[in-house]
């Protein structure tokens, strides 16, 4: 079994966890613009509650984005210099994968729709079908697109699709409408640990100077400029 660390400031919400042998420890705060003075005391309490020190790791996870772009230059920022410091590989977790696979921990739904506001009149969107076992299927690839354009399953039978993430607040802008929305519900680091936990026994890990955000919205001032 392995260990992994995971964080998350991606969004409003802070989160670090801790995953040792199938248990996870979270530590998660609803904390906007607080994400640099939060992240680091929550990984160092979990740490010191395990007994372990960074060293001790297998891999450091982190919310790679889609999200705020301040928010996901932090968390990358901080896991490049731990996994640099411990020698541990990387593994970047989409958000939006984030999302799928909490609503299918907490509530069983395996076919899902996720959205995470974009601001500037846009969404990040995409798609997930979660077998029974956990494993996760990309439907619909990550995109910003505004909420008109989150397009794909609109004229097929929604009948156990469900919408989760922030972006779900333009739910009737949006071209469908699946059977259950949750969009109060932000990113866990959690699930970033359990679906990194995955990628690890898979070899999909990566050096930390690899471990980049990834924006989708690569330049804001340029879209501000066409728009």
């Amino acid at each position: 079994m392995s260990r992994i660390l995971a964080i998350d400031t991606a969004t409003e919400a802070c989160s670090a966890a801790l995953l040792i042998e199938g248990d996870v420890k979270e530590s998660f705060i609803v904390a906007p613009r607080e994400h640099n003075e939060r992240i680091l005391p929550m990984v160092d309490e979990l740490l010191a509650a395990a007994g372990l020190g960074i060293q001790q790791l297998d891999a450091i996870a982190f919310g790679r984005g889609p999200g705020a772009f301040t928010g996901v230059r932090v968390a990358a920022g901080i896991v490049q210099g731990l996994a640099y410091a411990a020698d541990l590989p990387v593994i970047g977790i989409s958000n939006l994968a984030a999302l799928a696979y909490y609503v299918f921990r907490v509530y069983q739904h395996e076919k899902v729709f996720t959205a995470i506001d974009a601001r500037m009149d846009e969404i990040y969107f995409a798609a997930y079908k979660v077998s029974a076992e956990g494993q996760q299927t990309l439907l619909i690839p990550e995109a910003v697109v505004s909420p008109e354009d989150a397009t794909g399953y609109q004229d097929q039978d929604m009948t156990g699709w469900v919408g989760v993430g922030t972006g779900w607040r333009y739910s009737q802008r949006i071209p469908f409408t699946p059977n259950v929305i949750y969009e109060d519900i932000l990113p866990h680091a959690q699930d970033i640990a359990l679906l990194g936990e995955q990628a690890w026994i898979q070899g999909e890990v990566m050096s930390p100077e690899q471990a980049i955000p990834v924006y989708l919205r690569d330049n804001v001032a340029k879209k501000k400029q066409e728009r």
